[in-house]
């Protein structure tokens, strides 16, 4: 293997890294305030809206619906209490249905 690619390797490991190893070190023993313990806790939650959201009205260009049908039985179904498994399964079940009557 070529030392570029190793040191590239070893590069990205501590750009890595470093940041997740940080706020251990500086927060520790520290107590943030409960509006930003708040705001931190959503930060999963709106990173993966960020990322599902466009997804779901450009996953096939001819048709929105097949996105849109997906999304609310995606949504449905958790709703209701499901995991995520069944959630998963359960949409892909109501597109394949859609995509055999289209």
């Amino acid at each position: 293997m070529k030392s570029e690619i190793i040191w590239m390797i070893i590069g990205m490991g501590l750009v890595t890294y470093i940041p997740r190893m940080l706020p251990f070190l500086l927060f520790q023993g520290k107590e943030l305030p409960p509006f930003l313990q708040g705001v931190l806790k959503n930060v999963p939650y709106a990173t993966l809206g960020a990322l599902i959201f466009p997804a779901i009205f450009f996953i096939q260009k001819d048709d929105i619906w097949y996105g849109v049908l997906g999304a609310c039985a995606a949504f449905l179904v958790s709703f209701l209490g499901a995991n995520v498994i069944v959630v998963v399964l359960s949409s892909i079940v109501v597109l394949t249905v859609y995509s055999y009557l289209m």
